[in-house]
């Protein structure tokens, strides 16, 4: 047996997240786990380094697996997307040392969020970015951002998916315009649950002047769930890229 890993692409619209549901709900570790079963006949457990939400997409997403399989990563990668739908791609696949754990290995995760900014809503952008009518002023959002760089309590962003450790440690949080999007891009050692959305309202709320910057930095340093603003929507939330 020798275990794999591999980076996956998807577009999470059609999926209840990442993590596979007692319910039988689509799941991304649910089709990766059943086109793996189908190539080497027997139940193949998928471990991932994130648990995207429903409507999350993710680019880089790491995962591993443990199987038998005599014909070569090459080939492997091949009939792995072959048995994988549409909306799901595993870009590359490779050995591993039987150790890996893509989820506890990891030094940094990076996540993208889009923000279409335009007057007309678009229909073909819906599913990919959130779409905010009001000019947004991408200097006091990154003015905003900046306050996030180094290690912080961020339990005002989100919830701890386990324990009760809200300390984390952020790397660059910065925003830059792309034609009609702005982009988000937040790097860190690891992140809480909701952080990233809840990150993105709040600074959307600096961009249209609902709050100033100095609104968003008595929230911060409140370390109070409460004083988030409302999260950003998920379908504009990319899991951009893991860090060994």
């Amino acid at each position: 047996m020798t275990r794999y890993r591999a980076c996956i692409e998807y577009d999470g619209t059609n999926y209840f997240g990442f993590q596979r549901q007692r319910e039988d709900s689509p799941t991304i570790q649910a089709e990766l786990e059943r086109a793996l079963s189908q190539l080497v006949h027997e139940p193949v457990m998928v471990t991932g380094a994130g648990r995207t939400d429903s409507g999350v997409h993710a680019l880089g997403q790491v995962v591993s697996f443990t199987i038998e399989w005599r014909h070569g990563v090459v080939a492997l990668n091949r009939a792995f997307n072959a048995n994988l739908p549409g909306d799901i791609a595993a870009l590359t696949v490779e050995e591993t040392s039987p150790a890996f754990h893509p989820r506890y290995d990891a030094r940094r995760r990076a996540y993208r969020y889009l923000v279409y900014n335009g007057p007309v809503r678009s229909p073909l952008r819906r599913l990919h970015s959130w779409h905010i009518r009001r000019p947004l002023d991408l200097d006091v959002m990154n003015e905003a951002a900046a306050l996030l760089v180094g290690e912080h309590d961020f339990v005002t962003f989100g919830m701890p998916p386990q324990g009760d450790n809200t300390v984390r440690e952020i790397f660059q949080a910065n925003w830059r315009r792309r034609g009609e999007f702005l982009e988000f891009t937040v790097e860190a050692n690891a992140f809480l649950y909701r952080m990233v959305r809840s990150l993105v309202g709040s600074l959307v709320a600096v961009g249209t002047q609902n709050w100033r910057v100095a609104d968003f930095a008595a929230a911060f340093f409140a370390c109070d769930r409460n004083r988030s603003a409302a999260a950003a929507p998920p379908q504009g939330l990319y899991l951009a890229s893991i860090t060994y």
